[in-house]
């Protein structure tokens, strides 16, 4: 069975900085593409950024320059440095990762989802 735990959320004043983490554990054979995704209230959950197992990257336009996704492959693990942060990047911040594991073909999975709230 696998599982995304994700940790690192809370609240934080305009212009500060958090650090997302999302580790994937369980019987897993591969993982390949990765990424954060977030809902705020009222609108559809979009992609925040991504990176591919070879380390390449996307990332939606508000937040270029701000945030920056890494992954650590020996540990199954993503982060997402959020910097200067808005108001606008309140949500709930979920991981997802696509990965094959034993018995089963590739498939995303997704965490739980974490908070974040910015806010004077």
């Amino acid at each position: 069975q696998v599982q995304l735990v994700e940790s690192g959320g809370g609240l934080v004043q305009p212009g500060g900085s958090l650090r997302l983490s999302c580790a994937a554990s369980g019987s897993i054979l591969s993982i390949y593409a990765m990424g954060w995704y977030r809902q705020a209230p009222g609108k559809q959950r979009e992609l925040v950024a991504g990176i591919t197992s070879g380390g390449t990257t996307t990332y939606t336009g508000s937040v270029k320059g701000r945030f920056t996704i890494s992954r650590d492959n020996a540990k199954n693990t993503v982060y997402l440095q959020m910097n200067s942060l808005k108001p606008e990047d309140t949500a709930v911040y979920y991981c997802n990762a696509d990965l094959r594991s034993w018995g089963s073909n590739i498939r995303d999975y997704w965490g739980q989802g974490t908070q974040v709230t910015v806010s004077p």
